[in-house]
């Protein structure tokens, strides 16, 4: 092959190999997550209201690196499950807070099998899960740098 083109070359691109593990990821996750009757995404979003109890949409979005037009229809399901409550915030109508129901606090305990069940499923030493992690994190941190300038 031409050198000219070598940097076109699949095995050379970042983003290749974390859209492939992005996806078998999710796919491991699939079989717990049924379990759960939660997507993927639903998953991340009642982590994150499992660790803070309650948020606004604003901020869930942010710290989920999602679109309101994809929070949107996963909070509607999640709240049809009974899981959350959409409220309007009584000071700022406009702010919509999301709060944890009784069965939404119910399920962090049918999940807390899932993380483990996820790490045995890769054999990485915790020093490289530690730097995966920190390198993951870096570029997710320069992402949400380049959009704020």
């Amino acid at each position: 092959m031409n050198n000219k083109y070598e940097r076109l070359l699949l095995k050379n691109q970042i983003c290749f190999p974390l859209y492939a593990v992005s996806n078998m990821i999710t796919r491991k996750y699939k079989p717990l997550l049924d379990e759960l009757d939660l997507t993927y995404t639903q998953y991340i979003v009642m982590m994150l209201l499992w660790e803070h109890g309650q948020t606004n949409e604003k901020l869930l979005c942010e710290s989920l690196c999602l679109k309101s037009n994809t929070v949107t229809p996963l909070l509607k399901k999640l709240q049809d499950k009974g899981y959350i409550e959409k409220t309007r915030d009584k000071e700022d109508g406009r702010n919509l807070v999301i709060t944890l129901t009784k069965a939404g606090k119910e399920l962090q305990d049918k999940a807390l099998g899932v993380p483990e069940c996820i790490a045995k499923e890769f054999d990485l030493t915790p020093d490289e899960a530690a730097e995966l992690y920190r390198i993951l994190y870096k570029l997710l941190d320069q992402d949400k740098q380049n959009e704020n300038i």
